[in-house]
């Protein structure tokens, strides 16, 4: 299949707003360094011959359940086991663009990522920071509502509904969304028939609970927080989308280090294919490891009401879900967020399939939109 031809345009909207996200959240630094291993659990060591010579893979990921691969693989040490002497040094993000900035400046090699900071950020540099290199999950998105004042989806006019960042994928989701109902959101402000609210993640219960939003379109485990307190789920994103699969987490891969180092790039492709395999045998005890490694990583773990709604709403996959990001690309071009996103040559799928093959798996496609 043809990859389409697309332009390297964007928005002046866009240009405008994802700078100024860089800006503020780079003020703080990438991301955390990822805290040191609870003494309970052994961190797992690096052994081994180093794999062609090189001495560490600096990975990011966020302290979020759609990231469960990399939170369970890495608490296993099942990348570790893979990497052998070569030692793994993981930041952790609370934002897309924090990520890309990392990646963009060497502080990370790899990471784990929603697709919409994959697609501004493959876009921005004209195609020459990332690839995408493999799936990770899907799901584990829902728009959450106070049932006083929302009933259904025909109350949303008039209310506050919080995502948690401009431009980020459950932002581009809702926007596409209330579109697609007739109603008319301002993208950049978020003023319109719906008013949109970005908040932090970690500051969306809270308002919640105070009456300040009416309800919030957000990844896992928020949603599942705003359930616990009292919350209704009024849509599951998953209902939106043909065989209710959406990618909500990619791996990405800084060119430079896929170029340099292809073996180790194998090497976490294949502890992720492995990570799934085990998280799907062994639910409970991957919710527990993932909830450990939570709160190695935050200080906190969640309780067991939220941690076991949020990980039954994710679906770990390897496969990418391409065609999909190209539809919430469309998406972000429909709410004036993008205009003409790259997407050519975005993935480079080749090293995971060689890992598939190998494992008896069937291989995964691009979509048309894989490295030529």
């Amino acid at each position: 299949m043809t990859a389409p031809r697309t332009t390297l345009r964007r928005s002046l909207a866009a240009a405008a707003a994802l700078p100024l996200l860089i800006a503020a959240l780079g003020a703080c630094g990438y991301g955390s360094q990822a805290k040191k291993d609870d003494p309970g659990k052994a961190a797992p060591v690096a052994k081994g011959e180093k794999i062609g010579g090189l001495d560490e893979v600096k990975v990011g990921y966020f302290a979020n359940v759609t990231h469960a691969t990399a939170l369970a693989g890495l608490q296993e040490g099942i990348f570790q086991k893979e990497l052998a002497g070569t030692r793994i040094k993981t930041q952790v993000f609370n934002a897309g663009p924090s990520e890309i900035e990392a990646l963009n400046a060497g502080a990370i090699d790899i990471g784990w990522i929603g697709p919409s900071p994959s697609i501004n950020g493959y876009t921005k540099s004209k195609g020459q920071n990332l690839r995408i290199v493999g799936g990770s999950a899907s799901g584990g998105v829902s728009l959450v509502v106070n049932s006083d004042k929302i009933t259904s989806l025909d109350d949303l006019k008039g209310k506050r509904i919080a995502t948690p960042q401009l431009g980020n994928t459950q932002d581009v989701a809702l926007l596409n969304y209330l579109s697609e109902k007739g109603h008319k959101v301002d993208a950049n402000t978020g003023k319109g028939d719906v008013t949109v609210v970005r908040q932090d993640n970690k500051e969306i219960p809270n308002s919640f609970k105070s009456g300040a939003i009416d309800g919030a379109w957000v990844p896992e485990p928020t949603a599942a927080r705003l359930v616990d307190a009292g919350g209704k789920v009024l849509l599951d994103e998953k209902k939106l989308w043909k065989d209710e699969k959406f990618v909500i987490t990619n791996i990405i891969v800084s060119q430079k280090f896929l170029t340099a180092h292809p073996a180790a790039v194998e090497a976490i492709l294949r502890g992720s294919v492995r990570t799934n395999v085990w998280i799907k045998a062994n639910p409970d005890k991957a919710k527990a490891s993932v909830n450990a490694r939570l709160k190695q990583d935050s200080g906190k773990e969640l309780p067991a009401s939220i941690l076991d709604r949020a990980f039954a709403s994710v679906d770990v996959t390897d496969d990418p879900l391409a065609a999909t990001l190209r539809d919430e690309a469309q998406h972000a071009v429909k709410a004036g967020l993008l205009k003409d996103p790259l997407l050519e040559g975005i993935y480079d799928l080749r090293p995971l399939n060689k890992v598939l093959q190998a494992e008896g798996k069937p291989e995964v496609s691009d979509a048309g939109l894989g490295v030529k």
